[in-house]
């Protein structure tokens, strides 16, 4: 099926965001993205710590491509942390004030790209479903 193999070839891209930035988290601390040289302790625990979760979503939703259109809850599940985690990154934009570009394009990625994501999934389990009862 086409659109399944599309859907396998975009997850399989948008999982470069998640492995590459968290990778970066978890290497280099949050000194990287602000350009900051004397961090907290507890920040940059707590940034390597957010890091190795976005990292592992990565890793998750890279789990899911075999057999997408089986994965649905797995790959809602993903999906949902995402989503808290850019409607959070949302609150922060209220409250502090607009990030960088590239938080930015997070922001739209995690509450808008993700969920549109998960819908298309939604669409090729469907179409697989009764070829799986027959």
């Amino acid at each position: 099926m086409i659109e399944k193999r599309l859907l396998q070839v975009v997850v399989a891209v948008a999982c470069l965001l998640p492995l590459i930035v968290g990778a970066q988290g978890i290497l280099h601390g949050p000194a990287p993205f602000g350009h900051l040289t004397d961090v907290p302790r507890d920040l940059d625990s707590h940034f390597r710590y957010i890091s190795g979760i976005f990292f592992a979503t990565g890793i998750g939703f890279l789990s899911c491509i075999p057999d997408i259109e089986r994965k649905g809850a797995r790959f809602r599940l993903l999906g949902g942390l995402i989503f808290v985690g850019g409607l959070s990154r949302g609150l922060s934009w209220i409250e502090v004030g607009a990030p960088s570009t590239g938080h930015q394009l997070g922001l739209v990625m995690e509450t808008v790209v993700v969920p549109l994501l998960m819908l298309w999934q939604w669409r090729v389990s469907g179409i697989a479903a009764p070829s799986r009862l027959g």
